[in-house]
């Protein structure tokens, strides 16, 4: 039963806990949903509740006297918006991701979601941030379940076929500019890449390097007896270089057997052969023997 319960967690076989407010960390019922909107008490994530104030918040792509606005400005807004975020998190620790949602409705306009590397330094920022203002505006700031923002995100809003706008239920990420991405995050790349490269040097004591120097020549001992193995089994009469030795390829070489007729002949052949050799044979060896008998008379009649 434990077993059951654990698997349809945040799931919408889960009666009791609510799968939106598990994959986005919010709901758009509130407080009035039926299920359980459970709050971590700790986690990488943490939710800035509807900080982000569009300078279209009231009309799409209209400002508040009605005039439209341009959408370079737009994006020029939203992006001197992440900078600036982005400089005052990363006092409290390393900044995974960044994610502000370009929604419409009320339970996701504005929202920041923040994940850091370390659950701590979350704590550190929810502890910091809480009871501060932003542009005159009060900071909402919570743990978040939200981990794995792959589940959360809208995937029809990034091929732009969502054809539930802005009051999409999924998140809508709003996306900076690559040359600020690289600038932002860039940090933490060349942090990371200097700190394997200055690691201070490891002094090893007599034992260490001892067992280090024996462990390679056994290596290379162990390497040596391979390499010549390999080679001899490369070299042997039966291998022959370039051409597979699995059974399929023997197989596939093997030569073509001939007919019935053709066998007959050959069989012919090799039997006409061989009595001509017969014949060779005997002949060579009767005229040895005369020879030989021949060189006797002479012997004798000699003495």
């Amino acid at each position: 039963m434990a077993e059951h319960l654990a698997s349809i967690f945040g799931t919408e076989k889960d009666r009791v806990n609510c799968p939106f407010y598990f994959k986005i960390g919010a709901c758009r019922h509130g407080d009035r949903c039926s299920r359980l909107h459970t709050k971590p008490s700790i986690s990488p994530t943490i939710l800035l509740s509807n900080m982000y104030q569009r300078p279209d918040s009231i009309t799409p792509g209209v400002d508040a006297q009605g005039q439209p606005i341009d959408p370079r400005k737009i994006q020029e807004h939203f992006e001197d918006f992440y900078e600036d975020l982005f400089e005052e998190l990363n006092k409290y620790g390393e900044i995974e991701s960044l994610n502000i949602c370009d929604n419409l409705a009320d339970h996701m306009v504005g929202n920041v979601y923040v994940q850091f590397r370390e659950e701590e330094q979350a704590a550190n920022a929810l502890k910091n941030l809480t009871g501060r203002f932003y542009a005159g505006r009060p900071i909402i700031v919570d743990f978040s379940p939200v981990t794995d923002f792959r589940e959360a995100t809208c995937r029809q809003y990034e091929e732009n076929v969502c054809n539930r706008g802005g009051y999409c239920n999924f998140m809508h990420l709003k996306k900076i500019s690559r040359d600020l991405r690289r600038h932002l995050f860039g940090r933490y790349r060349r942090r990371h890449s200097r700190s394997r490269s200055r690691s201070p040097y490891r002094h090893h004591s007599f034992e260490e390097r001892s067992h280090r120097s024996h462990s390679r020549k056994y290596d290379e001992r162990d390497h040596y007896n391979e390499s010549r193995s390999r080679r001899n089994r490369s070299t042997s009469p039966g291998h022959r270089r370039g051409r597979s030795r699995s059974p399929g390829s023997r197989r596939d070489r093997s030569p073509v057997r001939d007919g019935s007729e053709e066998r007959r002949a050959r069989i012919e052949q090799w039997n006409r052969e061989k009595e001509q050799a017969e014949l060779a044979n005997g002949a060579n060896a009767y005229s040895n023997e005369n020879g030989s008998a021949q060189n006797q008379d002479q012997y004798y009649n000699q003495q």
